[in-house]
Parts: structure tokens; sequence; C-alpha cells
């Protein structure tokens, strides 16, 4: 593999310097840096952050690959700068089995796009029943650390105690989708002004926040790790804080979208803008920014949940919930985050590599721009301003809520254990 030198790039914003990759290896940083036979990418006013890494994503393969496959949801990540995913469970069949995450875990292996580590079941089927095999997931060559039934929702307190202390053996961490299903039956958007005026079934916050209250009680009760997916209010934010405060080992993320978009949006009854949890009010976009910005919030993940067009082409009632996001994420945290001063390039770095990677014990990723790292590397150019369209995408799925808005910034490399996946903004 030759030598790649990445020429003039602010490294997580910082000073301009020179980047030589060596193999799969960052070889030297510093300025100066002869280029010898390296293949050169000149990056002079672009910022160089690590490959970054999501905690959240639908790859639908197996059984629902009309949505997505491993391929086409790896390439977009690629093209996101992502460098490693977690690939939920909610497949046909669920992963729930070492067969399952390893098929999953292979096939990633095979697309060469990014690296894909699958999250294994809570439950049999997601049913909430019966604890799914954990210990098994985990000893796969799969090597699972993440179980989340996510798109259901762990409620059965008793169960989700059992995950808790089962995932302890193994430092893992159980990954909970807090939605407490009495309270949100029939729901359609967020519970609120706008709900009562459109006539839809309105999804209460409190129905997040009840679930997130006993979860983090019980991770401190038995000493264990609980995760809270996509969280979406602003009383979520002040349990999780008020948890932290306590010393308990509770994490947190939040999607793109649920810091830009608000429930106002629904009133076109455009189903792009159906999701789970729902889009929320523009106080809860507001606490979720500042959450993220001091530290309450972990990171950003995307939820990047691909629908085929006849599931979101149809009346918002029968409408499946979820939006694309791998390609549009960091795009989106620019505006919303960087662009409000809210957080910098390297808080941007903490927040979608850093720490989503040590959250899934991911190694390899999430780590220093620095001699003898992996070479897990993304190129932003920050400048960029472009109309989100579609039709380009390399997910196999087009329901993004961006369509036709201009968002800031483009990836324009993703190196791979130093192998090019993106250059030029293309797919290499």
């Amino acid at each position: 593999m030759s030598q790649i030198l990445i020429r003039g790039a602010k490294v997580l914003g910082g000073e301009a310097q020179d980047v030589l990759i060596d193999g799969e290896t960052i070889a030297r940083v510093g300025t100066g840096i002869d280029a010898g036979d390296a293949v050169v990418v000149e990056a002079v006013g672009q910022i160089l952050l690590p490959g970054l890494v999501d905690l959240h994503t639908h790859l639908r393969e197996p059984g629902r690959e009309d949505s997505e496959t491993v391929l086409t949801g790896t390439k977009a990540a690629a093209v996101g700068g992502f460098t490693a995913v977690h690939a939920m469970a909610n497949t046909f069949p669920v992963a729930d089995t070492a067969g399952v995450v390893e098929q999953v875990w292979r096939l990633g292996r095979e697309s060469g796009y990014c690296d894909v580590q699958p999250i294994g079941a809570v439950t049999v089927g997601l049913e909430g029943k019966h604890l799914a095999e954990l210990g098994a997931m985990h000893d796969s060559a799969a090597g699972v650390k993440v179980f989340s039934d996510d798109g259901k929702c762990v409620d059965d307190a008793v169960i989700m105690r059992r995950a808790l202390e089962y995932v302890k053996a193994f430092d893992g961490v159980v990954a909970q989708h807090a939605q407490e299903p009495r309270l949100t039956e029939g729901a359609q958007m967020n519970e609120g002004i706008v709900s009562a005026e459109l006539g839809l079934g309105g999804w209460p916050a409190v129905a997040e926040e009840s679930i997130i209250a006993r979860d983090v009680l019980l991770a401190a009760h038995v000493s264990s790790r609980v995760h809270i997916c996509h969280l979406s209010t602003a009383g979520s934010v002040e349990i999780v804080r008020w948890a932290k405060s306590k010393g308990w080992n509770v994490t947190a993320e939040v999607t793109p979208h649920h810091l830009l978009l608000t429930d106002e949006l629904v009133r076109s009854y455009n189903p792009v803008y159906k999701v789970n949890p729902p889009l929320r009010t523009e106080a809860d976009v507001l606490a979720l920014r500042e959450a993220l910005a001091d530290g309450t919030i972990d990171c950003v993940a995307t939820d990047h949940a691909p629908h085929p067009h006849e599931d979101k082409d149809c009346e918002w009632a029968a409408a499946a919930m979820g939006m694309v996001g791998l390609e549009t994420a960091l795009s989106v945290v620019q505006q919303t985050m960087v662009e409000t001063g809210l957080l910098d390039w390297a808080g941007v770095a903490d927040r979608m590599s850093f720490r989503p990677a040590a959250i899934g014990r991911l190694e390899g990723h999430g780590r220093p721009v620095s001699a003898g790292e992996p070479a897990n590397l993304t190129l932003v150019d920050p400048a960029y301003r472009g109309v989100v369209d579609p039709a380009g995408f390399a997910s196999r799925s087009r329901n993004t809520p961006y369509e036709g808005r201009e968002l800031p910034g483009r990836v324009t490399h993703t190196f791979l254990r130093g192998r090019a996946t993106v250059v030029d903004g293309k797919l290499a």
C-alpha cells in the first residue's frame, strides 16, 4: 500500500499540519513533511478528524434488503465520513443469536467501506419476554458488546435488570429505546400544541422520561452500564444530568434530526418527518444542543433508518417511522453545533468519534490523529454549501427530511486503515 500525504489540513480544527499515512497507520504528523513518492492530498482549509463512529445504524440486512444492505449502508457511511457503524438488531431474522450477528459482521468485512459492529438483541425476537443469547453473541467472532431491542422498549423492569446484570460479565452495555408502550399506543407525533391542532395521536415526553428514570436507577442498583438511545426531550436531559451527577455509569446519544427539526414540520403531513421518537418542540431542540455541548449527552448517533419508497409515499398514519441520516449527519452537526458556537471541531471529534467508540468499546476507532495510530480519518471542507439531493445518495433509500435544504460542509475524503474509501466526495 502506497504512502499518502494529507497536506495542510487543520487537525481537529487546530493548526494546519501535514499527516503522512504509511500502509494502515499514521506515520508522521507535523509541518513540512517531505512527500517523497507519496500520493498527495491537498487539504488547505479543510478539517481533519478521526474517522466518525456511529452507535446507531439500521442496515436492514438480513431480511429487508429492499431498504438497505450492509454494502449500500456502509457506502453511505463512508460518504458521511464514518469508518465504523454499529448495526442494530431489528433485522429479519432478529440478530439475537451468534449466527446472525456473525453474518452481519462478515458482510461488513466483505464490504470494505467501513467496519460494521453488530448490536445484539436484548430479548429473543425483540419480544421482551426472554433474554437472548447475550453471552454467545459476545463470544462469537462478532464480539458483541452492545445490546438493544431498538425499535422496541425493554419495558419489563425485571428483564431489564437481568440484562444489565448479565452484561457486566464482559463489560457490555444495554442500549435502551426509551418508550413506555402503554403511554404511546396510537401515537403519531409529539404530544403538544401541534398534535392537538392536527388531531394526531400524541406521544408524551413522559413516555420517554419515565423509562430513562427507571433504567438509570436500575443501572445504579446493579452497578452496570446503560446507554440511552436517541434522547429527545428536555426532561430526559435533566434525568441523565442528575444520574451523571451521582457518578452512575449512564451515557446517552442524540440524533442529528433532533438537533435541528421540530414538530412544527408535521403540519405538512409529509411522512418524511415521521420518526421514532418523534420530532419535539423548539425548547427540546435547544435543550438537546446545550446538553450535547456540555457533555450531558455523550455523542451524536444517526439512527439511520432507511425505508423503501412505498413505505413513506403514503398517508401519514400508514407511513413507517424513520429517516436516513448517515450522509448528512456531519453537516447537520456543523450547522447546529459548530456554526452556533456550541462546539468546536475538537468537540465534534469527541462527540462523533472518541466517545461513541469508547461507549461501544470499539478498538482501532476513535483514536487520536497522531503517529502510530490507525489511519481511520475523515477530511471535511467546512466552507462547502450544498443543497441536499437524495438522488445522489449512496444509501438504497431516499427518506431524508433534508431534501432541498442547504446544509454546510462536505466530506471530501474518508480513509479506512489507510485506504481511501471516499475521494473528492465520491466513493473510491
